[in-house]
């Protein structure tokens, strides 16, 4: 099978390497799509990804992949020949692969899901309970976005934010639009949208943003302390620049919370805290919790279903597996405006 790498000087190519081998409690699919994901994907482009050391690389690349089951395993009942699942991961695999490692691989042409049922208990892999199913009323290419869906939500469940909060967002990217109309939809009662593109600000009011700005020509917290003069109760951010910690600290409450989605370029900050209330709380969430993202896929299947959610709105390109340079040529010039698709 074909297989887009990061070497390790950080250029992308593709290979030819062996098809996975699954055991009795997996099954092996065929890959439809491959979302392409502006901050995981990139940062692994640029080696700067937390966890990925340089002297890992060469990596397979992609972690938002959809498939189709092609072979089942003994014990999988789980899954069925032509089901389309979410998150077939290709893992590193000396025997196949040599020094080739996984950064995660979903951009390859055959991957492999877990039946967690499968397993006795507690001895699955974690990712097993987030590689789901999907309904046949949901088109295949499109359902990759259902993984960024589900790790946003299950986000908002652990940050703690819920209906009558007050919410500072910033960042209007897929990420961004996507907190935004989760946030509305589960009841938040102000909620405040900043980037610096106007066409994402105009976005971000359609999602359901009752206040945007750009953060570029406008005192920020001016215009936060204008609509919750006692602050916000919670600061989100969604781009992962950690200049954000600081600036959210003069637009909180007291008892407000900061909240980081995604891994930051840099795994340090100076922090000054000398505009924040007296009390306070930092929160990263950096990997969404696999078990949780599992338990978010109904909520999102019903809105999708009755029409709440559309799938659509948050994709902007899609590309051919033999594209996938140009791809990722699109997103470094920023030309992929919101969700970009890589479709085998």
């Amino acid at each position: 099978m074909k297989t887009v790498v990061v070497t390790k000087t950080g250029d992308l190519e593709v290979r030819e390497v062996p098809v996975p081998k699954i055991n009795e409690k997996q099954a092996l699919v065929k890959m439809v799509c491959c979302g392409i994901c502006n901050g995981t994907d990139a940062k692994l482009v640029h080696r700067s990804f937390k966890g990925f050391p340089e002297e890992v690389y060469p990596i397979m690349l992609g972690h938002e992949a959809v498939g189709k089951v092609v072979e089942v395993g003994s014990a999988v009942t789980k899954y069925h020949v032509g089901d389309i699942v979410l998150l077939p991961f290709v893992d590193a695999d000396k025997e196949l692969y040599g020094d080739l490692n996984s950064g995660w691989g979903g951009y390859s042409e055959y991957g492999v899901v877990h039946d967690e049922t499968a397993y006795p208990e507690g001895e699955s892999p974690e990712c097993a309970y987030a590689q789901t199913v999907v309904p046949d009323y949901i088109d295949p290419v499109d359902s990759t976005m259902i993984i960024t869906l589900r790790e946003v939500l299950s986000s908002i469940k652990r940050f703690g934010i819920k209906a009558g909060d007050r919410v500072a967002v910033f960042g209007c990217g897929p990420v961004g639009q996507t907190f935004i109309r989760f946030l509305k939809l589960l009841g938040v009662e102000e909620l405040i949208a900043f980037d610096v593109v106007e066409e994402k600000l105009a976005d971000a009011l359609e999602k359901g943003a009752d206040h945007v700005f750009n953060n570029a020509s406008c005192d920020v917290r001016e215009e936060v302390r204008r609509i919750c003069p006692e602050g916000v109760d919670y600061v989100l951010d969604a781009v992962g620049i950690t200049a954000i910690i600081n600036q959210g600290m003069g637009l909180i409450r007291d008892g407000g919370k900061i909240c980081c989605y995604g891994i930051s370029p840099k795994n340090s900050a100076e922090i000054d805290w000398s505009d924040a209330p007296y009390n306070w709380t930092l929160q990263f969430q950096q990997f969404p919790s696999k078990a949780e993202e599992g338990a978010c896929t109904e909520q999102i299947y019903g809105w999708i279903k009755d029409g709440t959610i559309d799938l659509k709105d948050y994709i902007s390109d899609y590309f051919r597996f033999e594209d996938v340079p140009g791809a990722f040529e699109a997103l470094e010039k920023r030309q992929i405006s919101k969700k970009g698709i890589i479709v085998f």
